[in-house]
C-alpha cells in the first residue's frame, strides 16, 4: 500500500513537471504557436507564402502553407475565418479591392519627400501614399507590417526596339510626343492572376493625362500581355502598356524598352505582409521585416518565373533565396 500510494504521487509529480514546463515553453516565445501562411491562385503569391514562411519557421515557429485558396476575395475570407494567419499581398492591388475610389498612388517615401518639397495649390488635397490608404482600408481584424518597397509591380509602359531610341526613356518628358504614338493596351490576367484586367480609360488614360499631359488618342486594346508583345514585335504599335513589369512575360522582357514612370501615374504596388491581428508576435514581425527588408523586383520576377515557366518548386526557391540573404 505505502509503495503504491508512493507510485501515485511520483506520477502525480511527473505529470505536474511536464505540465509546468508545456506551460514555460508556450508562453516563452513563438515556437508553440503554429502559423499558416496562405497563397492564391497565382505563381507570385505561392512564392511569397513560402518565403514568409521559410523566414519564420528559421525565427523559431511552426509554420504550414496552403496554396490556391483562390482570388483575393478568397483569402480575404480564409484570413477573416483563422483558416490562415497571413498571406503575401501587393499593395495597390490591394487597396484597389478594399477601396475602389482611394486616390492614393505614391508609394509612402515619395509622398513624404512631395509633402515637404512642394506647396500644394489651394483647394488642392494632398494625394495620400499607398501604405496608410491600405492601412486605413483594412477590414476589422486585419493588418500589414513593412512593405518591401524594392518590388515595383506597377504596369509597364514600353517601347518596341526600333522605336525605343526616337522618344524619351521617361514618361515625365513624353507627353510632346503622346499625341503622335499608336500605343497597345494589354488587357487579362496573364502576368498576374490576382491582378484585376485593367480598364484602359480609368486605369491608363486618364492617370497618363493627370499626371504627366500625355494625351493618347491612337490606341488598340489587346486581351494579353503576350498580344500585345507580339502586336510590338510586328510593328502594329510603336508602344504598349503592359499589366505588370515587362520581366515578368513569358521569356522575359527581351527587345522590349520600358520607360520610367518617377510620378507614378501607375499606382504603387509592391509585396507587403497581410495577417490577422494578435497572430504574431512582435519577433514575427520582425521576421517578416527582415524579408521586407531585402527583397527586390528583380529578385521576385525571377523567382515567379522561375516557378510558373520551369515548374521548379516554390519551397526550394524560397529556400535558396532565404539562404542568399542569410535570413
Amino acid at each position: 500500500m505505502v509503495l503504491a500510494a508512493s507510485v501515485r504521487m511520483s506520477a502525480r509529480a511527473v505529470v505536474a513537471v511536464v505540465a509546468a514546463t508545456l506551460v514555460v515553453s508556450c508562453s516563452d516565445g513563438d515556437s508553440e504557436v503554429a502559423v499558416t501562411v496562405g497563397a492564391g491562385n497565382s505563381a507570385q503569391s505561392e512564392l511569397i507564402s513560402e518565403i514568409y514562411a521559410g523566414a519564420l519557421a528559421r525565427g523559431g515557429t511552426h509554420t504550414a502553407t496552403r496554396a490556391r485558396l483562390g482570388q483575393r476575395g478568397d483569402y480575404l475570407a480564409a484570413l477573416d475565418a483563422g483558416t490562415v494567419q497571413l498571406v503575401g499581398d501587393d499593395s495597390g492591388d490591394l487597396l484597389s479591392a478594399l477601396d475602389s475610389g482611394s486616390r492614393a498612388r505614391l508609394p509612402d517615401k515619395l509622398a513624404a519627400a512631395a509633402a515637404t518639397t512642394t506647396t500644394p495649390a489651394p483647394g488642392a488635397k494632398p494625394v495620400p501614399d499607398v501604405s496608410d490608404a491600405v492601412s486605413r482600408a483594412l477590414p476589422e481584424g486585419l493588418a500589414v507590417s513593412d512593405i518591401a518597397d524594392g518590388t515595383d509591380l506597377r504596369p509597364a509602359f514600353v517601347f518596341s526596339p526600333e522605336h525605343a531610341q526616337r522618344f524619351p526613356d521617361s514618361l515625365a518628358e513624353l507627353a510632346p510626343y503622346c499625341g503622335e504614338l499608336t500605343v497597345g493596351i494589354a488587357t487579362g490576367s496573364e502576368l498576374d492572376p490576382l491582378r484585376r484586367s485593367p480598364d484602359p480609360r480609368h486605369d491608363i488614360l486618364d492617370p497618363l493625362r493627370t499626371v504627366y499631359g500625355c494625351d493618347i488618342t491612337h490606341y488598340s486594346v489587346y486581351p494579353s500581355d503576350s498580344e500585345l508583345r507580339k502586336a510590338l514585335r510586328d510593328g502594329q504599335v510603336q508602344a504598349g502598356v503592359l499589366t505588370a513589369p515587362a520581366v515578368l512575360l513569358p521569356g522575359g522582357a527581351g527587345e522590349l524598352a520600358p520607360i520610367a514612370d518617377p510620378d507614378y501615374a501607375f499606382r504603387a504596388r509592391s509585396v507587403l505582409p497581410l495577417f490577422r491581428k494578435g497572430a504574431l508576435s512582435g519577433r514575427q514581425i520582425k521576421q517578416l521585416n527582415k524579408v521586407a527588408g531585402e527583397l527586390t523586383t528583380d529578385d521576385l520576377t525571377e523567382l515567379v518565373r522561375r516557378l510558373r515557366d520551369e515548374h521548379a518548386a516554390a519551397a526550394d526557391l524560397a529556400r535558396t533565396w532565404l539562404d542568399s540573404h542569410d535570413l
